[in-house]
């Protein structure tokens, strides 16, 4: 069975930081990502990483969010940094199946940025 389970979000002042962990299990993945929804607005792509490392990001968190991945442990990392308040929403993980591309979505984590 698989499982996508982040951690790490919360609420921060604008200007801070937040790291978000997402733990899969129950297959072997192929790129994995961080989507995000904000109240009243469509999910939307914030990052992605390839399994050989190759990353995207949504212009919007360029230069301030970093992906990352540990194929070892099965888990996606995304380093937030220089929060803003229009950066809050849920937070959600995604990964590809290695050979079907299937989607798979974690629970979501809510990340909060105050002004």
């Amino acid at each position: 069975q698989v499982r996508l389970v982040e951690s790490g979000g919360g609420l921060v002042q604008a200007g801070g930081s937040l790291r978000l962990s997402c733990v899969a299990s129950g297959s072997i993945f192929g790129t994995m990502g961080w989507y995000r929804q904000a109240p009243g607005k469509q999910r939307e792509l914030v990052a992605n990483i390839s399994r050989g490392g190759s990353t995207n990001y949504a212009d919007s968190v360029k230069g301030r969010f970093t992906i990352s991945r540990d194929n070892a442990k099965k888990t996606v990392y995304l380093q937030m940094n220089s929060l803003k308040p229009e950066d809050t929403a849920v937070y959600y993980c995604n990964a590809l199946h290695f050979v079907s591309s299937y989607d798979y979505w974690g629970q979501g984590t809510q990340v909060s940025v105050s002004s």
